[in-house]
């Protein structure tokens, strides 16, 4: 059973249609990841999704139902803005809002002890939030968002301030929750940390789905009409079906574009019947950069 069912849903602030007809499913045991440019309705599906606000149109399914208080407790939640008592200790904030998620003092200070000591934070327990740095303050935020136990995680910009063995730490502990059956959202500018994490990909582009599904079907959609080529010895410069190529880095390794209808295939045929030895035949796979981009923009140009 999915964990989130998004149905068709819309919303309008006054004139503005922040989210259009947006539909998508989340599954347990992987990571889904909920992405745009700024202002695309991203915030606000997830607004959407937690029952912050109401949706004019379409409904949303979590955990096979309706959203209730008790849900609730079932979710941890990091917003992109920090959400932090500033003038408390860490310990006493942490040990706070983990109480708002329905967990006893004791049990909630057991678990943040382990979460203080795996987040290098033990010796910043009793200084303020307000003294902490921003990648400090964004690991507290992490520790809140995961320290009741959630079966659905819910993230914006999780990588927010960390430097890259923080960055790599919650990596791992993202996909260790991802092995223990979580459901976990992740909305990121940071598409190569997407192509890292995520099986599963949607893409909002001015409120409307534009891109929706596996991400390696994604990626294998939009390839083909490039490959690489490294040889023995320099390739001619005039090759049937190649509209251009070009040397990388003025070595024997090439990337060649292709012409519409011709496979790569067709082009591994000619190469080899023209007695080319080829050390690397690999048709080029685009970056997610590349994908957003491109997708991005010609939602654009059909808008306007």
């Amino acid at each position: 059973m999915s964990t989130i069912v998004v149905d068709n849903i819309s919303k309008s602030f006054g004139t503005k249609k922040a989210v259009d007809g947006v539909s998508f499913n989340v599954e347990p045991g992987g990571v889904f990841g909920l992405l745009g440019p700024n202002g695309a309705g991203k915030t606000t599906s997830i607004r959407i999704i937690l029952d912050i606000f109401k949706p004019d149109h379409g409904k949303v399914s979590i955990f096979g139902g309706a959203m209730t208080e008790a849900m609730k407790n079932r979710i941890g939640y990091l917003p992109e803005e920090r959400g932090l008592y500033q003038e408390v200790t860490l310990e006493k904030c942490l040990v706070y809002l983990a109480t708002l998620k329905g967990m006893n003092e004791k049990k909630s200070q057991e678990r943040i002890s382990e979460y203080l000591d795996q987040f290098n934070l033990s010796d910043y327990r009793k200084k303020k939030v307000k003294e902490l740095s921003k990648g400090m303050q964004q690991k507290a935020q992490l520790i809140t968002t995961l320290v009741h136990d959630p079966e659905l995680i819910i993230i914006d910009e999780p990588f927010s301030a960390l430097d890259p063995v923080n960055t790599q730490m919650v990596k791992d502990l993202l996909r260790e929750q991802a092995k223990l059956g979580k459901t976990i959202v992740m909305s990121t500018h940071q598409m190569y940390q997407v192509e890292q994490l995520c099986d599963r990909i949607v893409l909002i582009d001015r409120g409307k789905t534009v891109l929706y599904g596996k991400l390696s079907e994604i990626r294998e959609q939009f390839s083909g009409n490039e490959i690489i080529l490294r040889t023995e010895s320099p390739l001619p410069t005039q090759i049937p079906g190649i509209n251009s190529i070009n040397s990388e880095n003025g070595n024997l390794i090439y990337k060649a574009h292709l012409a519409e209808g011709v496979s790569p295939q067709q082009i591994l045929q000619y190469l080899l019947s023209q007695n080319i030895i080829l050390k690397q035949f690999e048709i080029s796979s685009p970056s997610l950069d590349e994908i957003f981009i491109q997708v991005v923009t010609k939602s654009g140009e059909h808008d306007a």
